[in-house]
């Protein structure tokens, strides 16, 4: 839901930099756009399959827009804040969705005609406001609880409805990236410091980014990034651009996208004009050989009885937000699997480990990883004592959003608004 409301706020406030625009609402001191309305509808209507012309709709939206604004309002009326850090994490992971939806970095710049930095730079303000909202809305009713009383109320009340659950699988799974062996690190280093002593001995800065930096949005300009205030690049190439004079060049800087040799172009206030050549760390056939390798070594030692799946995920699995629980990646219904790993889970048994698989994450990041199928539910009717996790969700959502209607309902008599359609 983050990515969509920032998805849909950045191309409404492109398209009303493009075509003239009308005010059909204020919130506090936030408008919104009829470009901003339009889009939203017409977006949701094409997925949801409805009549974009329907004034119930339109109107439907219209409150969501506003009820968001308000948010962000309150936001400000309790002096919430949030970190540079913060932006730039949520900002990664906007990136990181829109590249998918589109395919690649480059259809994505084709499609909004500039570069991935400046694409930032449009969305941090935005990012900035949604990320207040949700941190307001969180501190409101992210403690909510339900009693076992009300988890039964609720079922009693809407379990003819709730219909039947579909199979339901929990797996795990141990994943390695052949990218981050100490090997290709090395590789893409040493590449860097042949560059970095060419440049030393008078090479020609644009012509060796055009030739070898791995960034399509600046290399074709020389690796030219334009000026940027701080809180844009990642933190430790900041830290380094910052710190250069005027035609200076950065050492080796390493981060999270590889290594980077940046050069100081001129410096106005808290804005800099920089270039940089970009060496990202990329898997060969020797690396990918060897992740699979491992796997199966890994396998091998958990099928003898060496040691459990839970000790070898946390050992070992390059998927840190999941290794501390054992490589636990949750339980999924069928239609939440993609068919790859529907295909594998689907002809195991309980307890069974796949053999290695090739996983792609984005359209730039891959891995290998074997699977753990931990434990599989038939389809069912929804009881209260086998489906009490999932039932205990939808009565605190349920809980939360009667409350939030009545907050909303509080929050529009405190802070200005006005339709103006």
């Amino acid at each position: 839901m983050k990515h969509f409301i920032i998805f849909i706020l950045f191309t409404a406030n492109l398209l009303a930099q493009q075509v003239g625009d009308k005010i059909v609402a204020v919130v506090d001191n936030e408008i919104i756009l009829k470009s901003e309305l339009d889009f939203r509808v017409n977006f949701e209507s094409a997925q949801k399959k409805l009549n974009p012309t329907d004034p119930v709709i339109q109107n439907s939206i219209l409150n969501q827009l506003i009820e968001e604004k308000l948010l962000y309002a309150q936001a400000e009326l309790d002096s919430v804040t949030v970190t540079d850090e913060q932006v730039n994490q949520q900002l990664d992971n906007q990136i990181n969705y829109f590249i998918t939806q589109y395919g690649s970095k480059e259809r994505l710049e084709q499609i909004y005609g500039m570069p991935i930095e400046k694409i930032r730079r449009n969305l941090r303000d935005d990012t900035r406001k949604n990320l207040m909202a949700q941190s307001v809305q969180q501190k409101k009713f992210g403690n909510i609880q339900v009693s076992r009383m009300e988890v039964e109320e609720f079922f009693n009340s809407f379990k003819d409805s709730l219909g039947i659950v579909p199979e339901k699988y929990q797996i795990a799974h141990i994943f390695q990236n052949p990218r981050a062996g100490d090997r290709i690190k090395q590789k893409a280093r040493e590449l860097a410091l042949m560059l970095l002593d060419s440049l030393k001995k008078g090479g020609d800065f644009a012509e060796l980014a055009k030739k070898y930096s791995n960034d399509p949005g600046s290399a074709a300009q020389g690796g030219d990034l334009g000026f940027v205030k701080r809180g844009v690049f990642y933190p430790e190439f900041e830290a380094a651009a910052f710190a250069l004079a005027p035609n200076q060049l950065s050492g080796i800087i390493e981060s999270p996208v590889g290594f980077h040799i940046i050069q100081l172009l001129e410096r106005r206030g808290e804005s800099i004009h920089s270039r940089h050549i970009l060496i990202k760390l990329k898997a060969d056939d020797e690396a990918d050989l060897k992740s699979i390798e491992f796997l199966n070594d890994i396998r091998d030692s958990i099928v003898r009885g060496t040691n459990t799946f839970d000790y070898y995920a946390k050992r070992y699995s390059d998927d840190k937000e999941n290794s501390r629980f054992g490589g636990e990646l949750g339980i999924f219904e069928k239609s939440q699997l993609d068919k790859s790993l529907l295909d594998i889970i689907f002809k195991m048994k309980v307890g069974d480990i796949s053999f290695p698989k090739r996983l792609e994450i984005d359209n730039n990041t891959y891995g290998y990883h074997i699977v753990k199928l931990i434990k599989r539910t038939s389809e069912h009717k929804a009881e209260l004592d086998q489906d009490f996790t999932e039932i205990k969700r939808l009565t605190e959502y349920y809980k939360k959003q009667k409350f939030y209607s009545k907050w909303m309902e509080e929050l529009k008599e405190k802070i200005f608004w006005e339709v103006r359609l």
